[in-house]
């Protein structure tokens, strides 16, 4: 072979050596990504998530539990109201003359007996009244005294009938014109007897002076341009009338009983009953309005006080109740502890409203037969002492 030749070969069979090294290194390095994915695909240790209302408790036999119950209730409706006089013992007092008020007596929340003067007008329409009526008294006496005289007459033949009918008719017309002036005067608050030009306005019904209109030295208009000088009401019963929203209304019926609380006396509770409800709906707040009627012997109840109203219908409906002392307030949110094991409790926020007897209604959240921790703040305590 010849030394050409033999070069030949060395340097082919260098070519291939190469070649086949570069060949191993791409399969070692595909072999070393492959792996690489198949050990990220697989991981080796799970994951643990922790559920924060999973509460677990080392002595559960401290605390006692108690079963959610269903028992029929009375459906509770709370509403908003307002304390306002009985219309059917409240009056308007009007003056029927103009003039102007000379002396005023009484002020805004006082208490008027029956008669007892309110104010004092000078009235010009007056004064005009009690002309007319002295006119028309006048008139009458003449034409009584004509009357008279034409009797006398006629009993002795020296007048015709029909000129006795003539005084007759006008003594008859004299005498109803002065009954007329007479009652308008007396309609305009005048007397007769004692002939004046003022007006002394009385109240008509006893009673608390709850509007005044007027004040002293004013002018008072006619009657219909003017509006009532005072309100005088009976405050001896009083309403309280509610807004009670339309999708409420179902649960609200007359004769209902109700409980009413007001803010000046927080620490009492009257009681009454549904005395009317609304057939019209305020289009603006989609409400009723709802009365109750309080009796009032003591003054204590004033027009214009606020007042909450709970109404409790007669027809029950089932409701699920706890003692209140499984109801946690955390954070403007009710909390219970559900039991799910022996040493493991859950804590679930739910929707409450409270009832009588240290009881709590539960409209959301839980359900029949569910137990739940007694004293839900104590157990909070213990837990939270414990994770420490």
């Amino acid at each position: 072979m010849t030394s050409q030749a033999k070069y030949f070969l060395s340097s082919r069979a260098a070519k291939c050596g190469v070649t086949a090294a570069l060949l191993l290194c791409l399969v070692l390095l595909a072999v070393s990504v492959a792996c690489s994915n198949d050990s990220k695909a697989a991981p080796t240790k799970q994951e643990i998530t922790i559920d924060p209302n999973l509460l677990t408790i080392d002595h559960p036999e401290l605390f006692q539990t108690v079963k959610v119950e269903s028992r029929d209730l009375p459906t509770e409706l709370n509403a908003n109201g307002t304390i306002q006089p009985d219309v059917n013992k409240t009056i308007r007092v009007t003056s029927l003359g103009s003039g102007r008020v000379v002396d005023l007596k009484v002020r805004l929340g006082d208490y008027v007996n029956k008669g007892q003067e309110l104010l004092v007008i000078s009235s010009p329409d007056l004064a005009g009244a009690m002309g007319e009526y002295h006119k028309a008294s006048a008139d009458e006496a003449l034409a009584a005294q004509a009357l008279d005289r034409a009797q006398l007459l006629y009993s002795r033949g020296a007048l015709a009938h029909k000129d006795l009918e003539v005084a007759e008719n006008a003594g008859a017309k004299a005498k109803s014109d002065q009954k007329t002036a007479e009652s308008r005067l007396r309609v305009l608050g005048g007397d007769p007897a004692r002939p004046s030009t003022m007006i002394e306005l009385r109240a008509p019904v006893a009673g608390t002076i709850v509007e005044q209109n007027v004040a002293g030295f004013e002018g008072i208009k006619s009657l219909d341009n003017t509006p009532n000088l005072f309100t005088i009401a009976d405050l001896s019963s009083v309403w309280v009338v509610c807004d009670v929203y339309e999708n409420d209304l179902g649960d609200v019926h007359i004769g209902d009983p109700a409980e009413v609380r007001l803010n000046a006396f927080s620490d009492r509770v009257f009681k009454g009953t549904v005395s009317d409800i609304s057939r019209v709906l305020d289009p603006n707040t989609r409400s009723a309005k709802v009365r109750i009627v309080l009796g009032n012997s003591d003054g204590a109840f004033r027009p214009g006080m606020f007042a909450v109203a709970t109404f409790r219908s007669r027809k029950q409906k089932p409701h699920l109740v706890v003692p209140a002392t499984a109801i946690m307030r955390l954070q403007d949110k009710d909390w219970v502890f559900r039991k799910e094991s022996a040493n493991s409790f859950r804590r679930l926020e739910v929707q409450t409203s409270g009832l009588p007897g240290g009881l709590q209604q539960i409209e959301h959240g839980a359900k029949a037969g569910d137990e739940l921790v007694a004293n839900a703040l104590a157990f909070s305590t213990a837990a939270s002492e414990q994770g420490k």
